[in-house]
């Protein structure tokens, strides 16, 4: 159990779409009415459907009264730190000390390049980072500016405006540098569902206090925040159920793992409300009554963080985890022939502890989630055929998923472990698939049809949004109506022969390498 007694807060984070500003004004002015504590935007410039964040940001603090206001996160490559410091401060100024600073290390390199920006490894990428923190403090301090780095050389800028309140700096961190420089000279971490899922907090707190306390700093200290989504309904998993589940599972992660700032990911006004007035009074309760209740002595010179990893002292067993299987099931035609797919033979005798075991079963919850939402976007659909959901709702429940949240251009969910946590962080030093090719060099065909696979599923989930747009447009009604919604139905039937035949199979394949390899 590790609960560091902070103070808990409830946010949003809203989708920059350009296309809909006023909803998303009113969505800010609803979160700053009902009273929760942030509004948080993802940083893309080079993204040309979002509106540019800072600008945003501004107009939001102008337009509200008491929630603060925050990127989710700063994309640094594209935001010089000494300009970056100077916006912020202002900001603060401007909004009577309501702005957060949350700082990313950069990602979509491709697209960071062509929008002018500087085109940085892993390693350059952190010590960029490094760097910019130092340039930011010390502007927010007032001082003249001395920092010759590798990066960023910044001589003789006399720092200032000094901001309304001491703004914190979070850092965006899933690698285990990133997070020991989180420990060392952040004020809080910002992970998301999807990159750091509830079983990866343990570990990876547990990185941050001890970088914290090796730089002589109070872990308490630290803020962690949490960037979740969800979808109230019938119980199906976490933050999957009713206000109360959801009260659970929050107050269960403040308990275990102090998460203390929940930002919830979506644009539903009605989530919004049920969020802010169900949901966060409940969570409060049950912390509260947690925290008030005696916690048993720590026994055989065992901390509470050691409990946390007792099962990393298990022995080795033979594999427990079960793949999901393909049933065989296509509602039309695929786009590959499943019966090219490379695959590796599994080890023999092969035996993993519960910890080596924890992980190929993480990658199999996260797969569940993705089925269980596959589910719900068929659901949906149902719904608009049936009349009972207008296609502008259901539009805008697909686009706040799990699975349109987090960019499938890059790949499937599961490469928020692989290749690049998308729309927010490079986590390619860390990233699952180089890794496994080093580890074992017989997977580097099972990766490249993966990654093949991939972007199939990217083209799919681009033509289901052009489907959901076109049925928008079309208002669903007449000939023309049905046809789109026709077509809707056959992208969605397309997805799901597409990502069910792909989950299985990356779980079948990756089972054994996982659990011996481990995430990285």
């Amino acid at each position: 159990m590790t609960d560091y007694g902070q103070e808990l807060e409830f946010g949003l984070f809203l989708s920059p779409d350009a296309s809909g500003p006023e909803r998303i004004l009113q969505n800010a002015q609803l979160a700053d009415v009902l009273g929760l504590q942030l509004v948080t935007f993802q940083d893309h410039p080079y993204q040309a459907k979002h509106l540019d964040a800072w600008t945003l940001l501004s107009f939001v603090g102008a337009r509200t009264n008491a929630v603060r206001v925050a990127p989710n996160v700063v994309s640094l490559p594209l935001r010089p730190p000494a300009v970056l410091a100077k916006s912020a401060a202002t900001l603060d100024l401007l909004t009577g000390g309501r702005v957060d600073l949350a700082l990313g290390t950069g990602a979509f390199w491709d697209a960071i390049a062509a929008a002018g920006g500087p085109r940085r490894t892993p390693k350059e990428a952190v010590d960029a980072l490094i760097e910019a923190i130092e340039i930011i403090r010390a502007s927010w301090a007032g001082q003249s500016i001395r920092v010759e780095g590798e990066h960023y050389r910044v001589v003789g800028m006399h720092g200032g405006p000094q901001p309304a309140h001491d703004i914190p700096i979070w850092l965006g961190a899933y690698g285990k540098r990133m997070l020991r420089v989180t420990g060392r000279l952040a004020d809080g971490w910002v992970p998301s569902m999807g990159y750091a899922d509830p079983p990866a907090l343990g570990a990876m707190n547990l990185t941050i206090d001890e970088a914290a306390v090796a730089a002589g700093r109070d872990p308490a200290q630290i803020r962690r925040i949490y960037n979740v989504f969800g979808q109230f309904g019938r119980r199906s998993g976490f933050l999957r159920g009713t206000p109360d589940d959801w009260a659970d599972d929050l107050s269960q992660l403040t308990i275990e793992h102090g998460m203390s700032t929940y930002v919830l990911g979506t644009d539903d006004p009605d989530v919004i409300r049920r969020y802010a007035e169900e949901v966060a009074p409940a969570v409060r309760e049950k912390v509260d009554k947690a925290r008030s209740a005696p916690r048993p002595e720590p026994t055989d010179g065992e901390s509470e963080r050691e409990k946390i990893s007792v099962t990393d002292r298990s022995g080795p067993r033979p594999m427990s985890v079960t793949p999901t299987p393909d049933d065989g099931t296509r509602l039309g035609e695929m786009p590959w022939d499943e019966s090219d797919r490379p695959t590796v033979a599994p080890p023999e005798n092969a035996e993993f502890t519960d910890a080596q075991q924890a992980t190929p079963a993480h990658l199999i919850e996260i797969h569940d989630g993705l089925r269980a939402e596959l589910a719900q976007v068929r659901e949906i659909v149902a719904q608009v055929r049936r009349g009972h959901l207008s296609v502008g709702q259901a539009r805008s429940v697909i686009n706040t998923m799990t699975m349109r949240q987090n960019n499938w251009t890059l790949g499937a969910y599961c490469e928020s472990y692989c290749r690049i946590v998308t729309g927010h962080h490079t986590l390619e030093d860390r990233s699952i698939f180089p890794h496994l090719r080093r580890s074992d060099p017989a997977l580097g065909e099972v990766i490249d049809r993966l990654e093949e696979e991939h972007e199939i599923i990217a083209d799919v989930l681009y033509e289901l949004d052009r489907a959901l747009v076109a049925l928008v447009e079309g208002e669903g009604y007449g000939r023309a109506g049905v046809a789109a919604l026709d077509e809707l139905e056959d992208k969605v039937n397309l997805l799901s022969d597409t990502l069910l035949s792909h989950l299985a199979y990356e779980e079948r394949e990756l089972l054994y390498p996982l659990a011996k390899y481990g995430f990285y």
